[in-house]
């Protein structure tokens, strides 16, 4: 695919959509979160303004600025070009744990994550936030898209150091068009595709921030390309008999339509990008605003990506290695090639240093300032004494551990990843003293870290009516069922039930009511015309709500309308919210249920949210 043909693609997709993105902001009052647990100053007074942009499974292969030739990614590269681009820089190999390190500056079992869903993608509160220490600096902060480290406040991105949250909590979303997202908890309509309602949201943000005399930090965690593998059709249209140059390290693995999908979607993002940079400069914002941009871990799917062994869910260094992009023409040179390796971990005091923050954070962070290698004037000494690094990448029980030259795998096979990047031949034999130095220090990390086992699960019940924030949400994602009660999906991120046939059956959360009072409750259902007149018992421990649907609401499966490809998660419903009464809450802990009485027909409802709002 020829550079000059992307030039006139994007030239293309500039004037079809010019004109045509005019969402606006959903006008709600802002809701502040708690205090920040830190004692932050400002050092700098001419601060910068930040922008971190994070995509959603897109691996280090899927920019053509990393050698891939059927994509063009112009605006991400241009990032490079002029500011400073990282040649091993290492995530997690899955979502929730990479979004995790990088708000706190700390491995992800420290902050008790240890899923992507069901609760366990949840970061504890007893931490400092990077939006924690800007917000307490003096910054307005927002975040739009997807969040995935809890969604019941405090763990709400707006108990997080966030002012504004637009998007969703879950691990994933079923519908990228015009889908039901929130607003600081309220559920809202989106407005057309959701990675560019987003950006737009955010370039709205950076407006209102400017007005108000404010230096901004703005966090957009896309989406894509995460499945469902949704995407404009001006996007997928070049890609969908595209033939594909560069292709997976085992073609006979790689799916041809998902990997088409994906680079549509990465196109999109690359095209989104190209907006925020486009406004910063209309805003007269670009010389002193700091970009980044990373991943969150390896590709979901079998597709080029310079050869590396592993995938999405791999702790070998195709599922971990993701490019950082940091441009600030400030003070980063243009082309600035940053050898060292460097982690997740690092981006939050890095940020916090170039920005002049001075934090005496909750906890200690694992991570480093990156500025004395994006700047070298700025600590001559700290880069040249930079130290020989070991980095661990920890998923499902599989521990890999990595130095500037080698990697230690899950295995114990030790790989010289110089010489041999695409880890194909064990050097455990003529380094056996590294291997030695790299389990050692892979047990004694694990040991620190003490990651919590997915198989043992800790009982942390989900927080209801915290004072500081009305709106509480419980999607079925959270829930557990008794008998005959079906999910949509195995992966519960944006799933709902069905097959709810018995009066025995159930739905129930583990609740901890943090301040008692009374909460009218809002249900979000699907209900045929033979199955109305379901009594219902809303319940936490003495405290009942008797209710009953009298409305039908039939309607289908939404999504497969918009796929690309099969996908693998739950599809979603228009499903209806209805107001059924209020329910007294005393503090403490409990099992809310959620009872189904009495069923006339052959089934109750479809049931996909609860929403309790504070009276």
């Amino acid at each position: 695919m020829s550079k000059l043909r992307h030039r006139d693609r994007w030239f293309e997709f500039v004037l079809i959509t010019a004109f045509s993105w005019l969402a606006c902001l959903t006008s709600s009052p802002v809701l502040l979160g708690a205090e920040s647990p830190a004692s932050i100053k400002t050092v700098d007074t001419e601060r910068p303004n930040v922008v971190v942009f994070l995509s959603d499974d897109q691996g280090w292969g899927d920019f053509s600025i990393n050698g891939n030739r059927n994509l063009g990614t112009p605006n991400i590269d241009g990032l490079a070009a002029a500011g400073a681009s990282f040649d091993r820089f290492y995530v997690c190999p899955v979502c929730s744990p990479t979004r995790a390190e990088f708000l706190t500056g700390r491995y992800y079992p420290r902050g008790g994550v240890y899923s992507t869903s069901a609760g366990g993608e949840r970061l504890n509160t007893d931490v400092t936030t990077i939006a924690d220490a800007f917000r307490s600096a003096g910054y307005a902060t927002a975040a739009f898209g997807k969040w995935h480290n809890g969604m019941q406040y405090p763990y709400h991105p707006c108990g997080r150091g966030f002012d504004l949250f637009y998007g969703f909590c879950s691990g994933h979303w079923g519908n990228y068009f015009d889908p039901i997202v929130e607003q600081n908890g309220r559920l809202v309509k989106g407005n057309r595709f959701l990675v560019d309602d987003c950006t737009e949201r955010a370039m709205q943000f950076m407006d209102k921030s400017v007005s108000e005399d404010k230096p901004f930090f703005v966090y957009l965690p896309y989406n894509t390309p995460h499945s469902p593998m949704q995407v404009p059709e001006q996007f997928y249209k070049p890609f969908a008999n595209a033939k594909l140059i560069d292709r997976a390290t085992q073609p006979e693995k790689e799916d041809l339509a998902h990997t088409r999908a994906a680079l549509a979607m990465c196109e999109n993002i690359d095209w989104n990008v190209g907006r925020v940079l486009k406004k910063l400069d209309a805003m007269a914002l670009s010389d002193n605003t700091i970009v980044v941009y990373f991943c969150d871990n390896g590709p979901n799917g079998d597709r080029f990506n310079g050869g590396m062994k592993g995938r999405k869910g791999s702790t070998d260094e195709g599922g971990v290695r993701s490019p950082l992009f940091v441009r600030w023409p400030k003070r980063i040179a243009a082309k600035t090639k940053v050898a060292p390796i460097s982690s997740a971990v690092d981006i939050m005091p890095t940020l916090m240093e170039m920005a002049g923050i001075d934090s005496n954070p909750t906890k200690p962070l694992d991570g480093m300032s990156l500025q004395p290698l994006l700047i070298p004037d700025s600590n001559k000494a700290k880069q040249e004494a930079w130290p020989d690094r070991i980095l661990f990448s920890y998923w499902n029980k599989k521990l890999s551990v990595r130095n500037q030259r080698f990697r230690l795998d899950h295995k114990g096979k030790l790989f010289d990843m110089v010489n041999d990047p695409k880890q194909t031949t064990s050097v455990n034999d003529s380094h056996a003293e590294v291997a030695a130095e790299l389990l050692t220090a892979g047990k004694k990390w694990l040991e620190d870290v003490n990651p919590i086992d997915r198989d043992a699960p800790p009982e942390r019940p989900f927080p209801v009516g915290h004072p500081d924030f009305s709106v509480t949400q419980l999607p079925a994602r959270d829930a557990v069922t008794t008998g005959n009660i079906k999910r949509s999906n195995k992966y519960p991120n944006c799933s709902y039930f069905s097959n709810w046939t018995s009066t025995d059956d159930m739905i129930q959360w583990p609740v901890e009511v943090i301040q008692e009072g009374e909460f009218k409750v809002t249900l979000y259902y699907a209900c045929k015309e033979t199955d109305i007149g379901c009594e219902f018992e809303l319940g936490l421990n003495e405290h009942k709500l008797p209710f009953q649907i009298v409305d039908a609401h039939e309607v289908v499966d939404q999504g497969a309308e918009h796929d690309r490809v099969p996908r693998v998660e739950s599809f979603v419903k228009d499903f209806k919210p209805v107001t059924v009464g209020s329910i007294r809450l005393d503090q403490g802990f409990g099992n809310l249920t959620l009872k189904a009485n009495v069923i006339p027909g052959d089934s109750a409802i479809e049931f996909r949210l609860l929403l309790l709002e504070r009276k």
